[in-house]
């Protein structure tokens, strides 16, 4: 498995997150929202931590998110992996070797419906679906489709965590701080991470 039993997924949004995950022992993490300049740096700061970082290429500001934007970013910024929305990228990030997780907003049924279509075109390492506080529907698609899935958006509480593991989410992602920090210190114990 890509993320070495890690159930937690810290999501950075800004570099005070970052910084707080570069520190824990978390060894794969999310940059979620970051600019054309900073890219370069956020890579080379987690290689130098021995972490391994995925960068979500829909939220780099300056860069237009398609085919060209992903062969620049596979080529001078070679993060661990990418998250996308847009299934071409996740296509070409794929081919470039990178590992790619495939988000996905399950707002109605018609949103379930294209999660099914995009997992199967994109056949992408991962798929995220959002929000992750959804445990029916993590079933389902973990039984319906053979992609493992991530759960992320809300998760704000260890039972929220739990839930979603229990109906089949390999790892959740999450911005909030203080779960990782919460998460950490139990899985310290259990020596999980």
């Amino acid at each position: 498995m890509c993320f070495n039993g890690q159930s937690l997924i810290p999501v950075s949004k800004n570099k005070r997150q970052y910084d707080l995950f570069l520190k824990s022992s978390y060894e794969c993490g999310v940059y979620l929202d970051t600019d054309l300049l900073h890219l370069k740096p956020i890579s080379q700061l987690a290689k130098e931590y021995g972490k391994k970082v995925l960068i979500h290429t829909d939220l780099i500001q300056g860069l237009k998110n398609d085919e060209y934007s992903i062969e620049y970013i596979c080529q001078d910024i070679k993060p661990y992996g990418i998250i996308s929305t847009r299934p071409s990228v996740i296509a070409k990030a794929k081919r470039r070797g990178l590992l790619t997780i495939q988000r996905v907003f399950l707002l109605d049924s018609q949103a379930l419906e294209k999660s099914y279509d995009i997992a199967h075109k994109t056949n992408a390492d991962y798929l995220e679906i959002l929000p992750g506080i959804i445990p029916g529907f993590i079933k389902k698609l973990s039984n319906d489709i053979d992609i493992p899935i991530l759960a992320g958006g809300l998760v704000t509480t260890k039972e929220e965590v739990n839930c979603a593991l229990s109906a089949g989410a390999q790892a959740v992602t999450t911005s909030h701080v203080a779960l990782w920090q919460a998460m950490e210190y139990v899985q310290k114990q259990y020596k999980v991470i």
